[in-house]
């Protein structure tokens, strides 16, 4: 078999573009894409992933691999791979916008931790609940099914034949506001019963002005945000499978492979 220049560069584009929207997806993917994870084991992962799915990948048509056409169709597979692991990244901060609305409202907010993820300080109940649902994440096999898609994503957005819409963009950041709908919905029972407690709080303090409201509130008002927490946590399956639905019809239309 004689290896032409035409043959090797025909080669490494056949890796390189496949690897450009793999590795996009597992470095902005959630797991995959925590800092606490080794450059090294990620470069490995995203390399033995693209040898495995090359044989089942039609071969690109590049007529140049030093080109700016290639340049372009690396751009594109990247923003491919970015836009459907950012897609997990709004359903995990979901449910940590939702721990820190209900940690701000119960004064469980001064006790902080700094998130392995964003590198940010985040409230403790929601690194709880950004522990909660990575797991969940996990458990589901979420890791997988995004695997799944990215390589669905070859035979649907054919490298080279299809050009990524404009308005995928807009419908990207439109689907966002289902991160905020479902924080507020997952956090309303909470916000209103510690509502309630802040009335009674000031009913009291009307009734008998001499009580110190500032020393005795605040402890039952952490005491009571804990419990709280604590009898409607049975309302987190609920919404997270609801957003994980969300996030997998929206990741099929992301890519058209709906009907598959």
């Amino acid at each position: 078999m004689e290896f032409t220049e035409s043959v090797i560069m025909q080669y490494i584009a056949d890796f390189i573009l496949p690897f450009s929207r793999i590795s996009a997806l597992l470095m902005s993917m959630i797991g995959f894409g925590s800092k606490v994870i080794p450059g090294k084991v990620k470069l490995f992962l995203c390399v033995a992933l693209t040898i495995t799915v090359m044989p089942a990948i039609p071969a690109a048509q590049v007529d140049s691999l030093l080109s700016f056409q290639t340049t372009l169709l690396i751009f594109e597979q990247m923003i491919i791979g970015i836009a459907l692991g950012f897609v997990t990244v709004m359903v995990l901060n979901t449910f940590t916008l939702a721990g820190q609305v209900i940690a701000m409202q119960t004064g469980l907010g001064f006790a902080s931790l700094v998130d392995p993820v964003s590198g940010m300080n985040v409230p403790a109940v929601g690194q709880f609940f950004l522990i909660l649902s990575t797991l969940m994440f996990w458990a589901m096999d979420g890791h997988l099914t995004y695997i799944q898609f990215v390589v669905a994503s070859f035979e649907t957005l054919p490298i080279g034949e299809y050009q990524f819409s404009p308005d995928k963009f807009k419908e990207l950041a439109e689907w966002g506001s289902w991160m905020f709908a479902t924080a507020l919905s997952l956090a309303l029972a909470p916000v209103t019963a510690m509502l309630l407690i802040n009335f009674s709080f000031g009913i009291m303090t009307r009734a008998a002005p001499q009580l110190n409201i500032f020393s005795i509130g605040f402890p039952v008002t952490m005491c009571a945000g804990l419990l709280i927490m604590w009898l409607t946590m049975g309302n987190f399956y609920t919404h997270y499978e609801l957003q994980w639905q969300r996030a997998l019809e929206f990741s099929c239309h992301l890519i058209n492979c709906k009907g598959r």
